[in-house]
């Protein structure tokens, strides 16, 4: 590995950060007029299924299975890779152009709310729903939700880029964050021994937020890096993300804004609950198996 000595002032090359360097800059705001569209829901979401985005599908698609038609919604699909997040309506909604963002119509003045945790807040309290009452349950639910938000950068932007995506792979920081990410697998696998869920027995948005990335991990999904972590010895997160996955809002949630992968599992946009047609119930299955 060459050395390399920080120079006294930084500049941005344009040309370093390997496969996502044409969408990473060293400044905010919009790139280009561009508005977004607006459907006939009060719920006005713009994403990508990436795991941040596939916390507030699950979210919603939980909400309607349980009876909550208040949170029928419009998923618009965000191309990050083409630069739709720097369009000046998106960040409007998001000005830190990042996926995923939400619009609540459903009041006399629109309301955005950015940031996957602070979504999946906003709706719990919105419906009454996935997140517990009592003052203790509650703490330990959002004591969960923030660690997500503080832990999955490291499996995100640590371990995933220098594994993954870097235009080169060394050894020092592929070892620095696989031995953090086993850490958290560690902290998970200790919490769910004695508990069916993350944050106690019930079902939470701390769950909905964890899982898209460490279920994902264990189940495969994410980086290919299943075997070099050695996952399956991370028992009891492998039978928690095993139920979790169990659960059809999680498989529709999963599918919505997703344009990558296997086309069986891919719905683009979600406008209605009848886009789950005959044919998506044929990819949930599908994917299912």
């Amino acid at each position: 590995m060459t050395e390399y000595t920080p120079p006294k002032v930084w500049t941005w090359d344009k040309e370093s950060g390997g496969r996502f360097a044409s969408i990473n800059r060293p400044i905010a705001g919009a790139t280009h007029e561009k508005e977004l569209p607006v459907g006939k829901h009060p719920l006005q979401l713009y994403s990508l299924a990436t795991p941040n985005g596939v916390k507030v599908t699950i979210m919603l698609e939980e909400l309607l299975a349980a009876g909550h038609k208040g949170a029928e919604y419009d998923a618009w699909l965000i191309r990050i890779n083409d630069g739709d997040q720097f369009g000046s309506g998106f960040v409007a909604v998001n000005p830190n152009s990042k996926i995923p963002a939400l619009l609540d119509r459903s009041g006399d003045k629109p309301v955005r709310v950015f940031e996957s945790g602070a979504i999946l807040t906003h709706l719990a309290e919105k419906f009454g729903a996935f997140l517990p009452t009592d003052p203790a349950a509650r703490a330990e639910c959002f004591s969960w939700l923030f660690w997500q938000m503080g832990a999955a950068p490291y499996l995100g932007g640590g371990f995933g880029h220098f594994y993954a995506y870097a235009p080169a792979k060394f050894e020092y920081p592929i070892d620095r964050f696989s031995m953090e990410v086993k850490r958290q697998l560690d902290v998970l696998d200790r919490q769910l021994a004695e508990r069916r869920f993350i944050a106690g027995e019930d079902y939470t948005i701390a769950d909905m937020a964890i899982w898209p990335w460490y279920g994902g991990l264990v189940k495969g999904w994410l980086y290919e890096a299943g075997e070099f972590l050695q996952v399956q010895d991370y028992k009891n997160v492998v039978r928690w993300a095993d139920e979790i996955y169990a659960r059809p809002a999680v498989k529709r949630g999963r599918m919505v804004n997703r344009a990558f992968g296997d086309p069986a599992t891919q719905l683009h946009e979600r406008h209605d609950a009848g886009d789950f047609d005959t044919k998506t119930q044929d990819k949930i299955a599908t994917a299912a198996g």
